[in-house]
């Protein structure tokens, strides 16, 4: 009889586990994912923002996630002008730089669920989402990565996700929304999708 149960408890999880999220080395149980989002406390919205744009998507997802929300500020701020930000920004890739943040949180055990926002700089993630990520134990943590780009390409996403994954070791990494920064109907059904929207 308990060989029965278990095994109609496996088959019932390998249904609603959803392909969504992975481990940032490995494939996890999406029920896993919905545990610890039961269980926990609260949600962060962390982003960092040049033009305005993920700034804009990070505003929208704290409103109808009721999360708080934190701009990643660069203890150095990045030139306004578009070719020398982007010489910056090529430099700390190539070199994999760990720019300072200026008002990086002490702790974050107080969070659960983050959702961590970011241009795509050079074809991944700028290298200050890697300074936020790598300053904490995100053991056990749900991460929910947003980013937009001028050009959109979905191989300069998957890169960024990549990135994510590699330096959020021990969190449990979803895939992320990829969508312009004036597309709320894309940017809420991923919300929504994700059961993350604030009831």
């Amino acid at each position: 009889m308990l060989k029965r149960v278990m095994s109609l408890l496996l088959a019932m999880a390998t249904v609603l586990a959803p392909v969504a999220c992975a481990q940032a080395a490995s494939e996890t149980d999406g029920a896993a994912v919905d545990a610890l989002q039961e269980e926990a406390g609260k949600t962060l919205v962390a982003y960092f923002s040049w033009s305005g744009n993920t700034e804009e998507i990070a505003a929208h997802i704290a409103e109808q996630t009721g999360a708080d929300l934190l701009e990643i500020q660069p203890e150095t701020p990045y030139p306004t002008d578009y070719n020398e930000c982007g010489d910056v920004a090529l430099a700390e890739r190539d070199n994999n730089e760990r720019p300072a943040i200026a008002n990086l949180p002490e702790s974050l055990d107080e969070y659960e669920t983050i959702l961590i926002g970011y241009p795509i700089w050079w074809h991944t993630a700028p290298m200050i989402i890697g300074t936020f990520l790598e300053s904490y134990d995100l053991s056990g943590k749900v991460i929910y990565p947003f980013t937009q780009s001028a050009s959109m390409n979905q191989e300069q996403f998957d890169n960024s996700i990549d990135f994510v994954r590699q330096c959020a070791v021990g969190a449990t990494v979803c895939d992320g929304l990829f969508a312009r920064h004036t597309d709320t109907e894309a940017i809420d059904a991923y919300l929504a999708d994700n059961g993350l929207i604030e009831e």
